[in-house]
Order: C-alpha cells, then structure tokens, then sequence
C-alpha cells in the first residue's frame, strides 16, 4: 500500500490489491472539521484520483474513533468577515463537487458523527456504509445557513423531497437505525466495521470491468432528474462507450473461456 499526503489534513491510500484508493480524512484534532485548508487538500486529492486510470473504486474514511465529519469548521467562521466568507466559499464547493465528481464508484464509510458537510461529503459518494455509532443530520438551519455542499439537492434524490425537507427544516440528528430504515445511509454494519465492510465492497466491485464502472456510474448521474426517454438516451451513450471497448471483448473471452478476466480498462 502506498500513501500520498495532500497538505496536513488529508491523505490518500492506494491498496497495491484491487484497484482501491482511499480518500482518508486526518484531522482528527477537529474531528475532522472541513477547513479551507482542509477543503483545498479535498479537492486536490479528488483531482489527482480522477486523473488515475488504475483506480477503480474510491473509499472515504476517516481517522478519527468518534467521528467521520462534523462539517464545517464553525471556530475558523467565526473570525471571517463577510469578505472571507465569499472567497472561502469556491474552496468549500471544490470539495464536495471534487468527491461528487469523481469519475469511479465512490463508498463512504461512516462512524460516530457525520453532520452537516460532513455528512454532505457522505451524499456525494454512490454507497454509504455506516456502522451502528453512526449519528447523521443537516443541522445547518440551526446555525443560521442552509446545507451548501449538496445538501438540499443529494438528500431529495435519496430519500424525496418531504422527508428531506422536515430533515433539514427541523436540523435534527438521526441515529444509526433509523438512518438506515430512511435510506439515509444504505448498509448498516457493527460497530468498528465500517472501514472494513467499504473496502470489502469496494474491492468487490473494482473485480468488474473500469470501463463498465465509470460508464455505468456516467449514466445513472447524468440520468438523475431526467424523463425516461432522456434518461435511456443517456444510457445509450454510455452503453457505446462500453460496447466497442476492449474490456467488452475481454469480458465476453473470459465468460466462454471460464476464466477471470484481465480487464485492458479500455
């Protein structure tokens, strides 16, 4: 496994087995209170990731026992003039839309608190794993703003626009449980397994073809919010990137040859 640090609060590994890269949250001083350093180092690391072809499946994690994200970091807000705040503000959409953006399947992997942008860093991400310390929420109206990395937009696509709305409306956190019976996390696994269960899903799903993956997840996020025949227009055009490619001849080969294949990833 190799590492790579981007500045002092984030770290990126890259297992040697499988395909998988994790996106590792490091400020555990904070609990990981999303900075404008920290935001920048987000952003960095999720442009050189999209950038490397060898990597299939991303995994965000974090390294704090208490805490993947407890959003926004309010102390250093506090001393921002109005001025700050608006130029802070496209170094903080750089990091969600760096890990919405990414090209190959995302799978957060969340314990104790993910509130907030840190639980907006969690929606932007395809799967949400969670174990059962998991406390997630918006609270944001209760501090005066609206969730601003994606928040009012990922949360509806989730779980609809009623329920994201007396969600964040009301700032209330939502445990583990109940996170999961309202789709707001997707697999519920015991307590400290988290990281484990994300990585073992993602090196399960890194087994499959990379042109298949980054076509399929291109197709069902440009697909969101369209009608059904934009959407299967969408899908068409993803489905030619793959037809044509030779991780299509090579998965059909090893199909008939009864082998696993070894994907080209082109």
């Amino acid at each position: 496994m190799s590492e790579e640090r981007f500045g002092e609060f984030v770290l990126v590994r890259r297992h040697e087995q499988g395909h998988v890269a994790e996106l590792v949250l490091d400020r555990p001083k904070a609990m990981n209170a999303v900075s404008t350093e920290m935001a920048r180092s987000v952003a960095g690391a999720c442009a050189a990731l999209g950038e490397d072809r060898d990597v299939r499946v991303v995994v965000l994690t974090s390294t704090h026992e208490r805490a993947f994200c407890v959003g926004a970091d309010l102390k250093e807000r506090n001393s921002f003039s109005d001025g700050d705040l608006l130029r802070q503000r496209p170094v903080t959409r750089g990091a969600y839309t760096g890990v919405l953006e990414l090209p190959v399947p995302t799978v957060a992997a969340v314990h104790g608190f993910a509130l907030g942008g840190g639980f907006e860093l969690a929606l932007a991400c395809d799967v949400i794993v969670a174990d059962r310390t998991a406390v997630v929420g918006l609270p944001e109206v209760s501090v005066g703003v609206i969730p601003g990395g994606g928040g009012t937009q990922l949360l509806p696509r989730r779980v609809g626009a009623a329920r994201a709305a007396e969600l964040i409306f009301s700032a209330r956190r939502v445990e583990a449980v109940e996170a999961r019976e309202l789709g707001l996390v997707d697999q519920l696994v015991e307590d400290g397994r988290d990281r484990e269960e994300a990585l073992a899903l993602a090196g399960r799903i890194a087994g499959n073809s990379p042109v298949g993956l980054r076509a399929a997840k291109r197709a069902l996020r440009l697909g969101q919010g369209l009608d059904l025949r934009a959407g299967l227009e969408v899908e068409d055009a993803a489905w030619r990137t793959t037809a044509f490619s030779g991780d299509r001849a090579e998965g059909v080969a090893a199909f008939n040859e009864r082998r696993a294949p070894q994907w080209p990833g082109e």
